[in-house]
């Protein structure tokens, strides 16, 4: 009801011609056709292949009028006044001069004619010679209630067809929310897949979902659909950091109550877990999470930079609830001389749309040089907090050491992981792991079994970064220190 009252209130204001950037053309046409009855103007709709067709009853198709030019030349010379639907008329305006040029004598006639064009495609760029008189509309999409009946009509729909299905109905509100943000008829298609897929509604269907959703709305490299998300029981340490995140997880009657948490910055140094943290984000509150690539916003073309970030942000809103990380956000912020100030509005964007937006998304920056973060991003109301993740102390090197042997099928019993832990000081995760490996090739290759000696040896090999970048560790804890909060304890 919504959508009718708004579209009868825009064809109200005397705006000769309406865009509707949709791939929803049958629900725009069925919409038109209510409006048109409660405005008492007859509806037509035009296509290349059908021609011009009265939609609301009376005049049949007329095929002669297929050509693009010939259309527009009607609509300008009949004197009865009416609403035009042009669908998939976006590839005779560009480079069309002379169809640009009749579309705006319609406008200027309008008050003498009173012909309404709508213009429906998937997406329509409008030429400057017509830009003042067009507005644009855009139909609404599904709210959680209307999902929920969609999902459970298409399980009838499957049930009618003799297929037996197991419908968990938790798993059934979980489906419903993760399809927010797309169209009826895109939900209606990615629900029934996910039904007949394993003829059954889960929990194990949401993943489908989020995944049919993404590529619905691809983002060609610049978000990229993270399928590997985490568990905090492989993630050693950040007890600080896990507790938060607990306290804050999502449900419907905390959120009804409170804020939704914004977002975190993850802050420290290379190899100390960050990625991982974001990951584990996503498992742990079971959302989908999408990662951005910000090299991959970046464009040599003016403005294209600002608007691969806002296609980006607006893609996540509609992902929503999801959890969007930016890693090494700091390399996408820093400006240059050389940037015509692209990173300044790149910030700015990012900044507007932190403060803005409504939808339910998470956001997960991590960062590695705290220098080159602007001091607005780092203010408080940006970010709920800033957690500094630092080297891991020895009992966490214990417990990471664990997670790796284990995860190689190496048995624990087998080493001593406290002398290992004493010889690992300094190493952060990502150093222990690759020390790891390191050993296992070199027994490999020596066709003998992993021995304690063999990692101890791979250990005293290594320079970590600690030893490496002393210097700059040191000033980056110096400034985490008293201004963050400690991710491990």
């Amino acid at each position: 009801m919504q959508d009718i009252q708004d579209l009868t209130a825009v064809l109200r204001s005397n705006t000769p011609i309406v865009v509707i950037e949709t791939y929803e053309e049958y629900r725009v046409i069925e919409l038109l056709r209510k409006v048109s009855n409660i405005l008492y103007q007859p509806l037509f709709s035009w296509s290349i292949t059908q021609g011009l067709m009265r939609v609301d009853g009376g005049m049949g198709r007329q095929k002669f009028n297929c050509e693009p030019g010939d259309i527009l030349g009607q609509i300008k010379s009949t004197k009865q006044q009416g609403i035009y639907v042009l669908c998939d008329f976006h590839p005779f305006v560009e480079g069309a001069p002379k169809n640009v040029r009749l579309l705006k004598e319609i406008a200027l006639e309008y008050e003498a004619l009173q012909h309404t064009v709508v213009l429906v495609s998937h997406e329509f760029v409008i030429p400057p010679e017509i830009k003042r008189y067009c507005a644009h509309f855009r139909l609404s999409l599904p709210d959680t209630a209307q999902l929920m009946n969609l999902v459970y009509e298409q399980i009838e729909k499957v049930r009618s067809q003799g297929v037996m299905l197991n419908v968990d109905d938790t798993a059934v509100a979980k489906l419903a929310d993760n399809l927010r943000g797309v169209t009826f008829d895109d939900a209606r298609r990615l629900a029934h897949k996910a039904i007949v897929d394993d003829g059954a509604v889960t929990h194990s269907d949401v993943d489908s979902i989020n995944r049919g959703k993404f590529d619905l709305l691809d983002m060609q490299g610049v978000l990229h659909f993270e399928y590997d998300t985490s568990d905090f029981s492989q993630v050693a340490g950040l007890h600080n950091l896990k507790q938060w995140l607990s306290h804050r997880t999502p449900s419907s009657q905390t959120q009804m109550l409170v804020d939704k948490p914004k977002g975190i910055l993850l802050l420290g140094v290379q190899g100390s877990g960050k990625s991982l943290a974001a990951k584990a984000v996503a498992g742990m509150w079971q959302r989908p999470l999408l990662k951005m690539d910000m090299s991959a916003l970046y464009n040599k073309y003016i403005g294209e930079t600002e608007k691969n970030l806002r296609k980006a942000l607006e893609l996540a809103d509609l992902m929503s609830p999801c959890v969007l990380w930016i890693d090494e956000i700091e390399k996408g912020l820093s400006s240059g001389s050389s940037d015509d100030g692209t990173s300044k509005r790149i910030l700015g964007t990012i900044l507007t749309w932190m403060a803005e937006r409504k939808s339910d998304v998470f956001l997960v920056a991590t960062a590695n040089d705290i220098s080159a973060l602007p001091p607005e991003l780092m203010r408080k109301g940006r970010m709920d907090e800033i957690f500094f993740v630092d080297l891991p102390d020895a009992e966490i090197r214990q417990a990471i050491f664990l997670i790796h042997l284990q995860r190689r099928q190496l048995d624990p019993m087998q080493f001593d992981l406290a002398q290992l832990a004493k010889v690992s000081l300094g190493f952060s995760g990502a150093e222990i792991e690759q020390a790891v490996i390191s050993a296992i090739y070199t027994a490999k290759a020596s066709e003998r079994e992993v021995e304690q000696s063999a990692l101890v040896d791979e250990l005293m090999k290594t320079r970590p970064l600690s030893v490496v970048m002393r210097e700059k560790l040191q000033a980056l804890r110096h400034w985490a220190e008293g201004r963050t909060v400690n991710a491990h304890r």
